[in-house]
């Protein structure tokens, strides 16, 4: 690899360390004898530096492997589901490095609009009446950590209860072991009666009405952290991504970003993930 200055949004040494060996495996599949030419940990970066700065793919810099390279491998990571398969092992390793059991019991549901580009097809945008937002959704489901467990991407005309059906399906499906689920108040009964239908008690944690302003609340603090560290991530302030896939992608790389930090955070190397928790949530 040429040596060159290094990126904020670079991955360090140990974090690599926690990507390459999946990576490796799956290049060992494409090769076939073929010596190969494009650094994968460049690619990485590059991905990486776009989901930071909120670049459009084509002006990375000339440092990096090009943006048609790059792309490449973004689109084929997602089709063929390495990206989630690195975000879904680095969950599992962080959950255990917690001291919890890989198989969560618990999930947090919630949902967030962003304006999408104005290359997205119509067909996958929509208008968010209460957030007067026209794009896209997010439907997510996190663990008691603020870890993704399902992430749906739609329309913003899709109101959340019916994301949230989406979502608590998903959980049921991919996660038997889900029997609890947090939602706030803009999720309805229907909600709830779904989630029994499948054997998951959907619990609404309603906010004090003399509460004013934003107030941290227990146990849903976490999904709002989720959405917090995607915050940090330039490319999700609105929906870059031409496909709702593509943008399930660029999340997924934003967290296994966040998680790299989180599995590679020592005591001599404080940040956010090692400060208290919020009173609230004690």
């Amino acid at each position: 690899m040429t040596e060159r200055r290094r990126y904020p949004s670079d991955l360090k040494d140990d974090q690599w360390q926690l990507v390459e060996p999946m990576l490796l495996r799956w290049r060992a599949t494409r090769t076939e004898g073929r010596e190969p030419t494009t650094a994968l940990r460049e690619v990485v970066n590059a991905i990486l530096y776009v989901a930071r700065t909120g670049i459009a793919w084509r002006y990375l810099p000339h440092d990096l492997p090009p943006h048609t390279t790059v792309y490449g491998y973004f689109k084929e990571w997602e089709r063929d589901g390495t990206t989630e398969q690195i975000h879904d092992t680095l969950r599992d390793q962080l959950r255990a490095k917690k001291g919890r059991r890989i198989l969560p019991t618990a999930a947090i549901i919630d949902a967030q609009s962003v304006k999408a580009s104005p290359n997205a097809p119509a067909d996958s945008q929509g208008w968010d009446g209460g957030k007067k937002v026209k794009g896209r959704k997010r439907h997510i489901a996190t663990d008691t950590l603020g870890l993704l467990l399902v992430l749906i991407v739609t329309a913003a005309g899709v109101q959340d209860s019916a994301g949230g059906k989406q979502v608590l399906d998903a959980l049921a499906d991919r996660w038997p072991t889900v029997t609890k689920a947090w939602v706030d108040a803009g999720y309805n009964n229907g909600v709830i009666k779904h989630g029994a239908q499948l054997a998951i008690d959907v619990e609404v944690v309603t906010r004090d009405k003399e509460q004013k302003g934003f107030v941290v609340q227990p146990i849903r603090w976490r999904v709002e952290q989720t959405f917090g560290i995607m915050s940090r991530y330039r490319r999700l302030h609105r929906d870059y991504e031409e496909l709702p896939d593509r943008s399930r992608s660029m999340i997924h790389w934003a967290m296994v970003n966040s998680m790299t930090n989180r599995l590679t955070a020592t005591p001599d190397r404080t940040g956010q993930y090692l400060r208290p928790k919020p009173l609230a949530a004690a």
